[in-house]
């Protein structure tokens, strides 16, 4: 039999905000997703490739456009495939991305921008690479997911270990 003394049956009480306050959950919001900036050249029109050297860079930007207002973030990917040293496609495409970002602590705001808002982009970025690639009558290149966790702390350390320039105002 349960001693009555004990609040609630002895069950801990769940972690309730004081009277009149609300959790003030951090939220993220797209508006909107767009082709910034694209280039692909294509000078060997699909002839005769076979497995290209692919070489693939990406590289992440973020900004606040107004004070208050919501973030760019623009991931921008370079795909060179080369055979035999000849080349067979360039594409270069920044791919943007309009972000609003609500109660936020400081100190995760810069991962956010550079690691949730590239993840959520990414699917759509990749699907306009391969259509583009393809469209150019060449094979679609399906693009491995990417780790944007580990990409930005690889630049984090990086910014770390380069000696400051001296400021000059």
């Amino acid at each position: 039999m349960a001693d009555s003394n004990i609040p609630n049956g002895g069950a801990t009480p769940a972690a309730t905000p004081p009277e009149g306050a609300e959790m003030q959950m951090p939220s993220l919001q797209i508006l909107s997703q767009y082709i910034k900036d694209l280039s692909f050249e294509n000078p060997s029109m699909g002839v005769n490739v076979q497995r290209p050297q692919i070489e693939f860079t990406v590289d992440l930007q973020a900004r606040r456009l107004q004070e208050n207002g919501p973030f760019e973030v623009v991931l921008k990917m370079r795909v060179n495939a080369k055979q035999e040293e000849k080349p067979v496609f360039l594409l270069e495409i920044a791919y943007g991305g309009l972000f609003v970002l609500e109660r936020v602590p400081d100190e995760v705001l810069q991962p956010m921008l550079l690691i949730e808002c590239p993840r959520l982009m990414f699917p759509f970025v990749r699907r306009v690479v391969s259509d583009l690639i393809s469209d150019g009558g060449l094979p679609p290149l399906m693009i491995e997911p990417i780790d944007f966790a580990a990409l930005y702390r690889s630049r984090m350390l990086q910014a770390q270990q380069q000696p400051e320039q001296p400021q000059t105002v």
